[in-house]
């Protein structure tokens, strides 16, 4: 019988193809749940070397470190704190303190937010990983937030692999966000998720360690990649106004993220989808809850 070359090289191609998705396929239902250990896995998103940037790049903000704001020396970091290899997703909040003060003023606000984690919560430093003032200048938070992926204590249940930014003042109601701060919030998360290759106009999967969020310990949740403190825990911060700005957020460093986007026109960053899954996650600790 004679045999079509033509034909014959299009089956091959298909199968190679066919080959390829099933590999694809395959590696995607052997990965776990985030979080299945005390220490997370590393991300598979980071560049392979330092000559080979991240898919989503951004360029580092300018962050004033903690000898900024703190008083004395930095608290000793819990020796049993849960850490973490890769940064998933952003949780955006506010202080709900004042919103009329000078950049002078900073340092004693950042102090009393500390003060109130520390002394009233017990927890071993600041539950933020990074404040933005009014004026959009960025403040380094918990200990160490700058240089790596660090575990804050920011919103219960999907600490390990997140990142928490706290708008300094209280944005509830109609309280206009200063445009500096918007943009401040954007490059930070544009430049932290892009250190490990997420698209901030992407979603994270990401699991609750403990019934204290709002879904059961175990559940698996579908978040945008920024998102608010309320989709995460039962609450309203970051207030009404700052929530209903995350989608212009996400926009903003999408663009700042080396690619070209459309208006973001989605609201909030409200959880996709979320199911009972996985159970036997992380427990609390003194660093907050997790």
């Amino acid at each position: 019988m004679a045999i079509d070359r033509r034909r014959l090289l299009r089956g091959a191609g298909k199968a190679t193809a066919a080959g390829a998705v099933g590999v694809a396929l395959a590696a995607g239902e052997s990965a776990g749940p985030s979080g299945a250990d005390r220490t997370a896995r590393p991300s598979r998103a980071r560049p392979k070397s330092a000559d080979t940037p991240p898919r989503f790049a951004a360029a580092r903000p300018a962050i004033a470190s903690r000898t900024a704001w703190q008083a004395g020396p930095t608290p000793p970091r819990d020796p049993d704190a849960p850490t973490a290899n890769t940064v998933k997703a952003v949780f955006v909040h506010h202080t709900n303190s004042e919103n009329d003060y000078t950049p002078a003023e900073v340092p004693d606000l950042i102090r009393t937010v500390q003060d109130d984690h520390i002394a009233s919560r017990h927890w071993d430093d600041i539950g933020y990983n990074f404040l933005v003032d009014r004026t959009g200048a960025i403040y380094e938070g918990r200990a160490g937030s700058i240089d790596g992926p660090v575990v804050g204590a920011h919103t219960e249940g999907f600490n390990i692999g997140t990142v928490g930014i706290a708008a300094i003042g209280n944005f509830s109601g109609e309280t206009a966000v200063p445009a500096a701060m918007l943009n401040a919030i954007a490059r930070l998360a544009a430049w932290k998720l892009g250190l490990y290759g997420v698209d901030a106009r992407g979603n994270a999967v990401l699991f609750s360690s403990n019934d204290g969020s709002r879904f059961p310990e175990g559940s698996r949740c579908v978040f945008h990649a920024i998102s608010g403190h309320r989709d995460g825990f039962l609450t309203t911060c970051p207030g009404a106004s700052l929530y209903g700005e995350l989608g212009r957020i996400r926009d903003r460093a999408a663009r700042l993220q080396r690619r070209n986007v459309p208006r973001a026109d989605s609201p909030g960053g409200k959880p996709l989808t979320s199911w009972q899954d996985w159970s036997a996650v992380w427990g609390g600790g003194s660093p907050g809850p997790r």
